[in-house]
């Protein structure tokens, strides 16, 4: 399997062909899921899947999938993938890596004539990142009946577009059924969005788990009021409300340390007028941690002393969790697989816990999943900054080739 390589050239040149779809002054790229530069990026990669030969087919929540045939094309495929969409400010690579990633796997073993016993597909998944229709990862959760067909499509936008609309407004609104393929395996290979693997110098993250996360929705309603002649002890002010809930998310993540993550991380405020005491807040809480027990500590200490602030200031709260993905252990044969490509390839590698949701968190469900990583400069992620090295994006596609070919020929009768 040594002499089996990828073309890192290539994959280069193809991340940054796809960059300049909703590319930023910043160097980033804004590609919101169901948009039009969205349907332009999908247009390019399937063109891209066609010239390499695949057959490609796009289902109800608008996934899309480029097989490439195997020996034995009975067998069920071995599938890579990611997401094509992207943070209102974000990278180059989140997501697209994946998918771009998979498709260079096709692309090289097409170059060597290589036959793998399995066929091979790789996927893109709607809306993983969660920016323009929440929750994240909706599409990949369809896939894997986390839920139904009508609560993927019926998510809207901050205009009240839903997912079914957008779909059917770029032409990706497929007609094949959401779930129900069988998957051989499923990996996903991605940017860490964390520092670990550069400051330890390490090339591959062997994803072994992925935290849990919850999401929430909270809506403070007081009362306007004139900024000048309002009592301080006699105001509604959903605005402090929200900023002591804010303080409060901040401390319970502290002191779940080493492992919680706490964020507010959007928040609208009306009627946004300088003189004018807010009577409506409207904020978003994204709680994370690897142990589902103490995301569940967190999450009581969250809805107690909201609702303390709340009575303090005589605000009305709508409190809401909107979506829960628990922890996640990744299949023990993908793990396995991404760990003895790393080696054979001889590249430095640890293993690593991912702090953020992936479309592979839902897959795993309901196929043997793996994920690898790979570093990104100093960490960033979600951000125009985020930056990756050549060697690293071309080091993470040799390591998935090698672990796709191995389960796409541990099946079946490959010799």
């Amino acid at each position: 399997m040594k002499n089996v390589q990828i073309n890192g050239q290539r994959l280069w040149d193809s991340l940054m062909e796809m960059a300049q779809h909703g590319a930023t002054e910043k160097g980033g790229v804004c590609r919101l899921a169901l948009t039009d530069i969205d349907k332009a990026a999908r247009d390019l990669f399937v063109d891209w899947c066609k010239d390499a030969g695949c057959t490609v087919s796009v289902d109800k929540m608008g996934n899309i999938f480029a097989r490439r045939p195997g020996r034995d094309n009975t067998l069920p495929p071995v599938v890579m993938g990611s997401h094509i969409d992207s943070q209102p400010t974000g990278g180059k690579f989140d997501g697209i890596y994946g998918v771009l990633a998979g498709l260079e796997v096709i692309r090289s073993l097409n170059d060597m004539n290589y036959e793998t016993n399995a066929p091979i597909e790789v996927s893109a998944w709607t809306n993983e990142e969660g920016s323009r229709f929440a929750p994240a990862m909706v599409a990949s959760g369809v896939f894997a009946k986390v839920f139904d067909l009508d609560y993927g499509l019926s998510r809207a936008d901050v205009d009240g577009k839903t997912m079914g609309e957008e779909l059917q407004r770029i032409g990706y609104a497929g007609d094949e059924e959401v779930g129900g393929r069988e998957f051989t395996a499923f990996f996903e290979v991605h940017i860490e969005q964390g520092p670990i693997l550069e400051n330890e110098e390490k090339t591959i993250g062997v994803v072994t788990d992925a935290q849990g996360q919850r999401w929430y929705e909270i809506t403070l309603t007081g009362q306007e009021a004139h900024a000048g002649p309002t009592p301080l002890p006699t105001r509604r002010d959903a605005l402090l409300g929200a900023a002591r809930i804010v303080d409060v998310v901040n401390r319970i993540g502290m002191d779940h340390q080493p492992n919680a993550c706490a964020t507010v991380g959007m928040m609208q405020i009306h009627p946004n007028s300088r003189n004018v005491i807010p009577g409506k807040v409207f904020l978003t809480v994204d709680f994370r941690h690897p142990n589902a027990d103490i995301l569940k500590d967190m999450n009581d200490e969250l809805e107690v002393e909201a609702k303390k602030i709340a009575d303090k200031i005589g605000l009305e709260m709508d409190f809401e969790e909107i979506w829960y993905s628990p922890p996640v252990a990744f299949d023990k044969n993908c793990v396995d697989a991404v760990r003895n490509a790393a080696e054979q390839a001889g590249y430095p590698h640890r293993d690593i816990v991912s702090g953020a949701g992936h479309d592979a968190c839902y897959i795993n469900r309901v196929a043997p999943t793996g994920m690898l990583f790979v570093p990104c400069e100093n960490g960033i992620s979600h951000n125009e900054e985020e930056n990756a090295t050549p060697g690293d994006i071309t080091a993470g596609c040799q390591v998935l080739l090698q672990a796709v070919i191995e389960r796409a020929n541990s099946v079946g009768t490959a010799e």
